[in-house]
C-alpha cells in the first residue's frame, strides 16, 4: 500500500514538474588582438644623392661626438683653438680684403679657390694655417635680415666666425641651441652648426664675418671615418 502511494506521488510530481531549459555555457571573453601603433613617416630628405649623404652623416653624428677631442657644447671656448688668435691679431687686414666684395667663397671642398684669393694674401695665409679647413667665405647679413632656424649637415665639422663689420646701432645676434651670442669686430666665435641656430641683424648696416668650417678634432678611428665621410659628401654635393 505504501508502495502504491509512493507511486502515485511520483506520478503527480512528474506531471507538475516544469521543464528547465539547459543552461547554455557562458561564452568565453574575446580579447582583441593588439594593434600595432602606426610608424610615423620619416622626414623628407633632399632629392638626389645628397639626401643619402645627409642621412649617413646624421647616423654618424653620435659616434663622432664620442670620438671628439673637444667638448660637445653648442658654443665652444675659442681658447681651445689656438689658431683663432692669429685671426684676431690680423682681422683688420682681412677686413680690408673683404671690403666691397663680401660673398665670394675662398675655400671649397677642402681646397683654396685661387680666383677669389688672388688679391687676398692675408686671408689666404691665415686660412691655410688652419688644420682641416673645409670651407671659408666672407658672409654678409643684410640690415633687417633674419636667417630662420637651420642645422648644418655633419658634426664632423665646426664653424668659426671672425667679426669684420658689426653695426653698433642695433642688435646683431645669433641663437645657437639655447644660447644667444653676439658678434664683435676682431673677435671669434666657434660653434657647432649641427645645433639649431638662427641669426638676426636688427640694425641699419650689413654685418660681415669671415666664416670658416673646419674639421672637428677627433681621436682615431674617428678621424679616419670622418675624413672618408667628408670626401663622400663632397662627391655627392658636387
Amino acid at each position: 500500500m505504501i508502495d502504491g502511494a509512493a507511486a502515485r506521488l511520483r506520478d503527480q510530481s512528474d506531471d507538475d514538474a516544469v521543464a528547465v531549459p539547459p543552461v547554455a555555457p557562458r561564452p568565453r571573453a574575446v580579447v582583441p588582438a593588439p594593434v600595432a601603433a602606426p610608424i610615423p613617416a620619416p622626414l623628407p630628405l633632399p632629392p638626389g644623392p645628397m639626401g643619402l649623404a645627409e642621412r649617413m652623416s646624421r647616423l654618424m653624428d653620435r659616434p663622432i661626438a664620442g670620438w671628439s677631442l673637444v667638448p660637445g657644447d653648442p658654443v665652444l671656448d675659442m681658447r681651445g683653438f689656438g689658431w683663432t688668435a692669429a685671426l684676431r691679431a690680423d682681422w683688420r687686414a682681412i677686413r680690408t680684403e673683404a671690403q666691397g666684395d663680401a660673398g665670394p667663397v675662398l675655400w671649397r671642398h677642402g681646397a683654396p679657390v685661387d680666383a677669389a684669393l688672388a688679391h687676398r694674401p692675408a686671408a689666404r695665409a691665415l686660412i691655410a694655417a688652419i688644420a682641416g679647413v673645409e670651407e671659408a667665405a666672407f658672409v654678409a647679413l643684410a640690415p633687417g635680415a633674419h636667417v630662420p632656424p637651420r642645422r648644418g649637415p655633419t658634426r664632423a665639422l665646426l664653424t668659426c666666425h671672425l667679426g669684420l663689420a658689426v653695426p653698433r646701432d642695433g642688435d646683431v645676434r645669433m641663437r645657437v641651441h639655447d644660447r644667444i651670442v653676439r658678434w664683435a669686430e676682431g673677435e671669434t666665435l666657434v660653434f657647432d652648426d649641427t645645433c639649431e641656430h638662427e641669426m638676426w641683424n636688427d640694425s641699419g648696416a650689413a654685418r660681415i664675418v669671415l666664416a670658416i668650417r673646419f674639421a672637428r678634432p677627433l681621436r682615431q678611428p674617428g678621424r679616419w671615418v670622418a675624413d672618408r665621410m667628408l670626401r663622400w659628401m663632397r662627391r655627392a654635393g658636387a
